[in-house]
């Protein structure tokens, strides 16, 4: 079965292990993915991610990280998807929860949070947004 929305699944294969607590969630390696989670680590919403060969194919390692017993990201859902992208100016990019959480905003200049892409007057696609 062929996959429509690799970034889709990444962020449920994400959510499914927090729900069940798990350290560690494999998923299919991209550079997109890769991008992604580097965002997502440089925020401290993830411990850390690596890029393991499995035979002839790549995967992610990505390492969970909790706080007290409870995960750290408390949502993350997907906006832009292969149905309707959602594309943004800097200026009207979004403030997720009053700077409490981030928007991951792929711009020309590559995958970075809303917050850069603003101070740099950089619009993009809106990839996901997490708390």
């Amino acid at each position: 079965m062929s996959m429509h929305d690799p970034i889709s699944d990444m962020l449920t294969r994400i959510r499914n292990a927090q729900n069940v607590g798990d350290k560690c969630v494999t998923m299919p390696s991209s550079k997109f993915k890769l991008s992604i989670l580097k965002v997502l680590q440089d925020e401290g919403y993830i411990n850390s991610f690596e890029q393991v060969e499995v035979g002839s194919k790549a995967n992610i390692n990505v390492g969970l990280k909790y706080y007290e017993g409870k995960p750290v990201i408390e949502k993350i859902k997907r906006i832009s998807r292969p149905g309707l992208r959602s594309y943004c100016k800097s200026e009207l990019l979004p403030v997720v929860r009053a700077s409490m959480g981030i928007a991951v905003i792929s711009t020309p200049k590559g995958v970075m949070t809303a917050k850069s892409a603003r101070a740099q007057k950089l619009g993009g696609e809106i990839v996901c947004i997490v708390e």
